[in-house]
């Protein structure tokens, strides 16, 4: 069968000219050396593992499933992939034969100079046909049965349509996984920015009580005559500066949880979540190592090297579309030219089968054209799909910079809060007893203020790290 194929498309070659089935060079890609580059050390590396420890808040986490459920930019990502699959569906089925019922009716008068005119005229003239036999004028025609197409993929052209259709498809998924992690890593760092500004907030409460025993103290103080009323108005200001610093933490707090709240598909609400206490320590150090398996996981990596395999597919398709192509059409039914004859078994039995071998002469233009653009849209994804390695791994890289660099920072704001700490309690036993001025008070309480405000601040950049370290990962599957 194979060998009468190509007997047949060797023939319609011939006929057609030897120039209609000629086809276009094989797609050559650059070599990629980005993928074995990114190997890392024989060192401890990353994993997800770390993570999992990391991120057990229970309240994120109920946040972060609420948000899975609901969002609706994860809602419309669900309904492209079922898109996708019905194009799937599609391209898979694509190389079975068309099988269709056909009911018609028709008339036709054919002229009396036609083949078929004088055809009918001499037919129903003849003795060796009865009065069923005879066609009449005008001639009506009745058709009941299946009529089919079915084109043989000889040159593989259906193939890697499906191919290209199927890498989509998985393209489309692993969007959503990209999507899915983005939005886990906002819910996440947005939790953390929002345990931060309570931890701000109770760091005001705790200073503003500071302060107002401050000007107490003044007060009586001065009562005494052993202080100003320069000194209370500055204790004063100071008081109020602090108060104002908590309307725009609340602020800042609002407008968080009206984020979240956003992204779990739900109109403005309380966020529940964990208490200051509750916050813990720092995690330990993650390793430094960037393993290029787990790099090369990542949804948009994944999903770019899908589209490159996809436009190879293309490629391979347009080249096919230059070669000649085989089409079969049978058919089988009740044909009659009256209606009461029409199901008059098995006289009214009619079938057929036309096969059919074309190949493109004057279409060869827009064929060139489309495989020029399957060619160049595959360069594109080529390049796509390096910059993904690219960027992947100078994410990586500068979020485990930003955890290391952010928790030695830490340690050493911690230093700085907890001196500053007594120096405001030096600097009130000296001011009770004369041997310091209100300013150094002021300076002090000022001081310890910024600084317990720069440490929640590089906490949280600590944990933001960690998010963008999570994100740049892909996500955990």
């Amino acid at each position: 069968m194979n060998k009468r194929i190509y007997q047949y498309t060797l023939a319609a070659c011939l006929l057609t000219g030897a120039g209609a089935c000629t086809t276009q060079k094989a797609l050559q890609l650059p070599e990629s050396t980005l993928a074995t580059a990114t190997t890392a050390p024989d060192t401890d590396t990353l994993s997800f593992s770390g993570f999992d420890r990391i991120f057990q808040d229970a309240h994120l986490k109920n946040l972060v499933d609420s948000a899975l459920h609901h969002n609706y930019d994860l809602l419309a990502a669900t309904r492209r992939i079922a898109a996708a699959q019905a194009n799937l569906m599609m391209a898979r089925n694509a190389w079975l034969p068309s099988v269709n019922l056909s009911l018609t009716a028709g008339v036709d008068h054919f002229a009396d100079y036609t083949m078929t005119g004088v055809g009918n005229f001499d037919t129903n003239k003849s003795p060796n046909i009865n009065n069923d036999q005879r066609a009449p004028d005008p001639t009506p025609e009745y058709f009941a049965g299946i009529r089919s197409s079915w084109e043989i993929d000889i040159w593989g052209k259906l193939k890697q349509q499906r191919h290209a259709t199927m890498a989509r498809f998985l393209a489309t998924s692993e969007a959503r996984r990209l999507l899915t992690t983005q939005i886990v890593a906002g819910i996440t760092g947005l939790y953390y920015e929002l345990l931060a500004m309570d931890n701000e907030l109770t760091i005001i409460h705790r200073n503003i009580k500071l302060q107002e025993a401050a000007v107490a103290t003044v007060h009586i103080q001065k009562d005494a005559g052993r202080a100003t009323e320069l000194a209370v108005q500055q204790f004063t200001a100071q008081l109020l500066s602090t108060k104002a610093l908590e309307y725009g933490v609340k602020q800042e707090i609002a407008a968080i949880e009206n984020q979240l709240n956003a992204l779990m598909g739900r109109l403005p609400q309380p966020i529940v979540r964990s208490t200051v206490a509750d916050t813990g320590s720092l995690p330990l150090s993650v390793p430094s190592g960037i393993p290029a398996q787990l790099l090369l996981q990542r949804p948009d990596i994944q999903k770019a090297e899908l589209e490159l395999s996809a436009t190879k597919a293309d490629v391979k398709a347009a080249r096919a579309a230059f070669l000649p192509g085989l089409t079969i059409t049978p058919y089988a039914g009740f044909n009659a030219f009256k209606a009461g004859l029409l199901f008059k078994s098995p006289a009214s039995i009619a079938w057929g089968a036309l096969g059919s071998i074309t190949a493109p002469i004057f279409n060869k233009k827009q064929l060139k054209a489309q495989y020029n653009i399957s060619t160049a849209n595959a360069y594109t994804a080529f390049y796509e799909y390096q910059q993904a390695i690219i960027n992947g791994y100078q994410e990586v890289a500068t979020a485990l910079n930003k955890v290391e660099n952010q928790q030695q920072a830490y340690d050493l704001k911690s230093k700085e809060v907890l001196v500053l700490q007594q120096a405001v309690s030096t600097a009130n036993i000296l001011f009770t007893t004369g041997y310091a001025n209100y300013l150094e008070v002021i300076t002090a309480q000022k001081s310890v203020l910024e600084a317990e405000l720069a440490l929640v601040t590089t906490r949280k950049n600590v944990y933001q790290g960690l998010v963008s370290l999570y994100r740049s990962l892909g996500g955990n599957r």
